[in-house]
């Protein structure tokens, strides 16, 4: 070490000595932050990929709203792994409004982190709007086909025979994945949700979308589309790739379809004790201990494959608030989200260190996705007036990974 470097080092400890610097980063003193790993380029090993997911939370509707304080609750809590921050169900024609909007405010969060992954979604849904939403070539071209001038196709996308046609409503349908119109729509919403700079897509329920793909031929073509896009147009030449996966997961041949797994929370309804909700491994179709192994798209094999869950929206029941032993999905006879939100601030903050530190210790593969934001209906800010106030939790949650 050169004679500067020492004086440099005395000069920055007497200051320290003296009060006149802070400690960020400072002599001596690496940041916990930095001492975590967050290094990939096309491809994730499983410690920078669980690292990523230990400082895991929804911020679904991030990009819809574009709000200033859920970019400082952002930064203030240290999230890594943004969830669903762009997405649509239904509404396909809205895709370029959606990124026009959203694309500015992704600058500035990685201009704040560089490292942070944010994630989209492309949900298990196709409408009659998505007739609006024209076909560029070169979606035409990934497929092969000779370009034209024409709109994608709802007809072209749903199973025939009327399977799952108007499932969600009258002209909302579950796609068909053995269709090569449904391949193009996801790959071409793929697409865009990379060239905005998203490094994390979650395909919803996927499940559904292979009644007539049982063997997931269709499913790993339209995978290997989208990854071989990321390749080379992704911020860090990968995109990880998740799904809701009720079977624990999809193998073909050993190899992982997904880069991780996700899946509900799944809390339990107690009965007798007016809603109070815990989590239990075997309890419904709950994820824990059945996430499925095999060698992953980053080449590096494990029998159990790490997994997120979350707590989910899917709409309550006719019996919200009271208690039925027979509904094992809603909690206390709403959806997760919305049972949550009901909940009184200090029980919701005592829950969510109880889930998370649950989940890791009865699972070493499993990671609780916290709760930032859920699309309009909860925020948990500290500053905003309808902000539900788990923030500092969740801030210090994550903290205590460093301790």
């Amino acid at each position: 070490m050169s004679t500067n470097s020492y004086k440099t080092i005395a000069l920055k400890a007497l200051l320290l000595c003296l009060g006149l610097i802070i400690p960020i980063n400072g002599v001596g003193q690496e940041s916990n932050e930095k001492k975590t790993n967050y290094h990939f380029k096309g491809r994730i090993s499983r410690s920078v990929l669980e690292s990523y997911l230990a400082r895991s939370a929804t911020v679904a509707s991030l990009l819809h709203l574009t709000l200033d304080d859920d970019l400082r609750m952002m930064q203030n809590t240290g999230v890594k792994f943004a969830g669903r921050v762009i997405w649509m169900w239904g509404g396909e024609s809205k895709i370029e409004a959606l990124i026009e909007k959203g694309t500015a405010f992704v600058k500035r969060i990685h201009k704040t982190d560089p490292d942070i992954i944010l994630q989209g979604a492309i949900f298990e849904i196709i409408t009659t709007d998505v007739n609006s939403v024209p076909i560029p070539a070169s979606v035409f071209e990934e497929f092969n086909i000779e370009a034209v001038n024409r709109n994608f196709d709802y007809k072209k996308m749903i199973y025939p025979f009327g399977r799952r046609v108007n499932h969600w409503n009258r002209g909302a349908s579950v796609p068909d994945m053995s269709q090569t119109e449904t391949k193009m729509w996801f790959f071409y919403v793929a697409k865009r949700w990379i060239d905005m700079g998203l490094e994390a897509i979650h395909f919803g329920q996927v499940e559904i979308m292979d009644d007539r793909d049982r063997k997931h031929v269709h499913w790993r073509d339209v995978m290997a589309s989208i990854r071989s896009y990321a390749k080379k147009h992704a911020r860090r030449n990968f995109v990880l790739c998740d799904a809701h996966v009720p079977s624990g997961g999809i193998v073909h041949n050993g190899e992982l379809m997904f880069d991780l797994h996700s899946f509900p929370s799944r809390p339990k309804s107690l009965k007798g004790q007016p809603l109070e909700a815990i989590l239990e491994k075997g309890f419904n179709d709950s994820i824990y201990g059945r996430s499925a192994g095999g060698m992953t798209p980053s080449g590096w094999s494990c029998e159990s494959l790490p997994y997120i869950v979350e707590i989910d929206n899917f709409g309550n029941s006719d019996h919200a608030g009271q208690y039925r032993e027979s509904d094992k999905f809603h909690v206390w006879g709403w959806d997760e989200i919305n049972w949550f939100i009901n909940q009184p601030e200090s029980y919701r903050n005592k829950w969510l260190k109880y889930a998370y530190s649950w989940v890791r210790e009865n699972d070493s593969n499993g990671y609780f996705q916290l709760p930032l934001r859920r699309f309009e209906h909860y925020s948990a800010s500290m500053t905003s007036p309808k902000g539900q106030r788990q923030e500092e939790t969740i801030k210090k949650i994550w903290r205590s990974l460093s301790d």
